[in-house]
């Protein structure tokens, strides 16, 4: 038998030598060294703990999120108040008109001089009378041909004007006074009489008093949801007001504005204030 020709395999059944030659160079697999490996393994290790301590640190912010978000508990509060207004303010005024300016400021003295006299007569006190500049315009008028052509404007003479204010604790006389200036018109004075406007001397006091109903009306609204909860409060944590709102009586709330709101035409007031607390939750 001839040996020379025969392949021999080895154990794992990859050729051992071929033609008869044992001392030939056998094929091996390539070598990797180990330390490249080492040094994935590690990366691998740093991502993994670095993904797990975000998701720690993500999961603990929401839940302090959701615990100081969720533990707290809040409710606003109102009252209002109806009250009088104790001041009057009411203002007129009346003109005169001259060709000159002398003559129209005689005329606007004497008017001025019944004014007084009128108010006074009618029991005001002329510390509660007060008189504003006089102002004065020049007054033209329009001129045209025989054709009707508008030709241009020529001088006619001074307006005068004068204003009177009012301002009283004596409402029902003002009042009186001032839808009543028949006298003064039949004294030839072209007086224009204006709306009173009505205020309130002591409304700090009254806005003092509407905070603290309001803000014990937001707590017992927050004890009431509590209470129905059965959650026990805990601190204050917050506190807001609102802007007060002065209106009509009996006028709703058509008339709120979101920078507050102020009346002065009515002589019976509304006043209105909102106060929302928030508490946290034992």
């Amino acid at each position: 038998m001839d040996y020379g020709n025969m392949n021999y395999t080895s154990d794992s059944g990859r050729p051992a030598f071929q033609g008869g030659n044992p001392n030939m160079n056998i094929p091996r697999e390539p070598h990797h060294p180990r330390g490249g490996n080492g040094k994935s393994v590690i990366a691998s290790i740093v991502i993994a703990i670095a993904i797990i301590v975000s998701a720690i640190a993500v999961s603990y912010g929401l839940s302090n999120f959701r615990s100081s978000t969720s533990h707290n508990i809040g409710a606003t509060g109102s009252a209002s108040k109806d009250f009088e207004s104790d001041l009057i303010v009411w203002n007129g005024s009346y003109s005169s008109y001259a060709y000159t300016s002398k003559d129209a400021y005689e005329e606007i003295k004497r008017d001025k001089s019944i004014v007084e006299k009128y108010l006074k007569n009618n029991g005001l006190k002329g510390d509660e009378i007060g008189f504003s500049a006089v102002s004065i315009r020049q007054r033209t008028r329009d001129t045209y041909d025989d054709q009707g052509n508008y030709t241009g404007s020529v001088f006619d003479g001074y307006t005068l004007s004068q204003r009177v204010t009012v301002t009283s604790k004596n409402l029902d006389q003002v009042e009186l006074i001032s839808t009543d200036v028949s006298s003064l018109l039949d004294s030839g004075i072209e007086f224009e009489s204006e709306a009173p406007e009505y205020y309130y001397t002591e409304l700090d006091e009254i806005k003092f008093d509407l905070i603290d109903n309001a803000s014990k009306n937001a707590k017992q609204r927050i004890d009431i949801i509590a209470n129905n909860a059965g959650a026990k409060i805990g601190k204050l944590t917050n506190s807001s007001l609102g802007v007060f709102q002065i209106t009509a009586a009996n006028s709703g709330t058509s008339d709120y504005s979101y920078d507050g709101y102020f009346d002065t035409s009515s002589r019976i007031k509304t006043a209105t204030i909102t106060v929302r607390l928030e508490y946290s939750l034992q």
